[in-house]
């Protein structure tokens, strides 16, 4: 995190091309010019088109929530803005590649999307299903949540102090489970509307499962080194999820505290 680091992924170049839907969600249009453009199928232009509407969905559904929660604390919410692309990106943390996968800036309080990752999601890494998609985008939210809790100018002042490097890693590891926390926050706010269908807990801890660290580098080295964890373990994650999801209580995710 920090002044120029995005949260919730990496970062390199420009933006190839950007969506502007019209269902719910404020979706920024207006970012930088195109330096390459791909040329897409009708039937890719289609697919893109509903899940850029399906992104815009969740995004306003997560306004809905954390509107209601910080008015129940007399705060407001300063709602973020959600920047879709495809290739390359750039942000006021920098630039970012598809590779990134999706991210939060708390620089400019955007959250940057790449559509392909929900292919990604579901081919590559076994997690299909809406619900799955939904998390993604509202761990990202949850980083927004932490910039206004003041949470993530805290983990930055770690950085400023001079910390060791494990210490900062394993602060920014549950700076990110907390993060998996306020998604299943607002899972559980969502439930209560009876919004969410049979099987959408299910494809969401999957999907945490599917991006925990342990999972992942176990899959592309062969071998799992904690000590360059960024996100979780699959079980963190999915624990921190659940924890969210079930208690709907912001008091109740004091990761930097817990063990698990």
């Amino acid at each position: 995190m920090g002044g120029t680091v995005a949260v919730g992924g990496g970062v390199v170049a420009v933006v190839v091309m950007l969506l502007n839907f019209l269902l719910g969600g404020e979706v920024d249009l207006s970012q930088l010019p195109v330096q390459s453009q791909r040329t897409f199928s009708t039937e890719e232009k289609a697919v893109q088109e509903e899940m850029a509407q399906f992104a815009s969905v969740v995004l306003k559904e997560t306004e809905d929530v954390w509107n209601n929660v910080f008015a129940e604390a007399g705060l407001d919410y300063s709602e973020p803005t959600l920047v879709l692309f495809n290739g390359s990106v750039a942000s006021a943390c920098g630039s970012a590649s598809s590779a990134t996968g999706p991210f939060y800036c708390p620089q400019d309080k955007q959250l940057y999307l790449d559509l392909s990752f929900f292919d990604a999601l579901r081919q590559r890494f076994g997690a299909p299903g809406d619900f799955a998609m939904a998390y993604v985008i509202a761990h990202e939210v949850g980083h927004h949540v932490q910039t206004l809790m003041g949470t993530t100018q805290k983990l930055d002042a770690l950085r400023a102090r001079g910390v060791s490097q494990e210490e900062y890693n394993a602060n920014s590891v549950r700076f990110e489970l907390q993060a998996d926390f306020l998604a299943g926050v607002w899972a559980h706010h969502t439930a209560r509307k009876d919004l969410l269908d049979d099987g959408d807990l299910e494809e969401a801890l999957r999907a945490a499962n599917a991006i925990g660290d342990d999972r992942l580098q176990q899959q592309a080295q062969g071998v799992v080194v904690p000590e360059s964890f960024t996100h979780g373990t699959s079980a963190q994650r999915m624990y921190w999820f659940k924890k969210g999801y079930e208690t709907g209580d912001l008091s109740a995710g004091d990761t930097f505290s817990q063990e698990q």
